[in-house]
């Protein structure tokens, strides 16, 4: 079990309704972050990034079963021995769309599949896509983790859950757009304090249609501090994690044994 953990977020550009590309540039640039000098543990990519938000066309697009992106990303694990938070992609399965968070292991192993629960009706999502019906809990070396996925993170209940199932660690993969810049940031700090876990947020840029993504991509820490921060271009940004300090933080502060869930009804 790893207590420290080096995490790379790869805050890239999508081209929307672009598998091919798409898939490209996302090996490319986690080709780049595993050759920088400090080799990171896990790499994370943003929500969406085989197709963008191209949902008019997502059951011509979707990966089935999630084939390719499985291939793609095991065998870039195991090539270089590192974990991949896989964002999520446009899945097909069972005659439905999904979108879907992979998690594999540096053996290119897939731990978790986690379909998006929440459905963003701003994005027209809830017309085009199936509902997840579990959360994406797993553990990253020997470390406990969830995934959640952009507009999951403005429900508390899913992250609550996932902090009172024993996460620490918890990746959001997001295409969250402007102007919501000060929501996004909020709402991360947020869910970091109230569950004393980390945040590991991951967003796109670029332009899709007539949306603007804005990036700032971010790592927050259980204090609700923010240990690094993207800005609105492409980059792979990179820090390390001490999960002792969620143990630190959960001892001073005990918020779990202080609940009283009888009275929340």
């Amino acid at each position: 079990m790893s207590e420290q953990l080096r995490i790379a977020l790869v805050q890239m550009d999508i081209a929307i309704g672009e598998p091919d590309v798409n898939a490209d540039k996302a090996i490319q640039l986690m080709e780049e972050a595993v050759r920088s000098a400090d080799k990171p543990d896990v790499i994370v990519l943003p929500e969406m990034w085989n197709t963008g938000y191209a949902l008019e066309r997502i059951h011509e697009l979707g990966d089935e079963g999630g084939t390719r992106t499985r291939n793609i990303i095991s065998a870039f694990c195991r090539k270089h021995a590192v974990n991949v938070v896989a964002g999520s992609v446009a899945e097909l399965k069972d005659g439905q769309a999904f979108n879907t968070s992979y998690v594999f292991n540096r053996e290119g192993q897939v731990l978790v599949d986690y379909s998006k629960i929440h459905l963003f009706r701003l994005m027209d999502e809830e017309k085009h896509l199936a509902e997840g019906t579990k959360p994406g809990r797993f553990a990253i070396e020997g470390q406990d983790a969830g995934v959640m996925i952009c507009y999951d993170i403005r429900f508390p209940e899913l992250a609550r859950k996932l902090a009172l199932d024993g996460v620490k660690l918890l990746f959001v993969p997001a295409e969250w757009p402007n102007p919501r810049l000060h929501h996004w940031r909020t709402l991360l700090q947020a869910r970091a304090i109230e569950n004393q876990m980390y945040i590991v947020a991951c967003n796109r840029v670029g332009t899709s249609g007539d949306t603007d993504f804005f990036g700032h991509s971010m790592i927050v820490d259980p204090w609700g501090e923010i240990v690094v921060e993207g800005g609105e271009e492409e980059a792979i940004l990179q820090a390390d994690i001490d999960l002792n300090l969620v143990n630190e933080v959960r001892g001073r502060i005990p918020v779990f044994e202080d609940r009283r869930p009888s009275l929340y009804g």
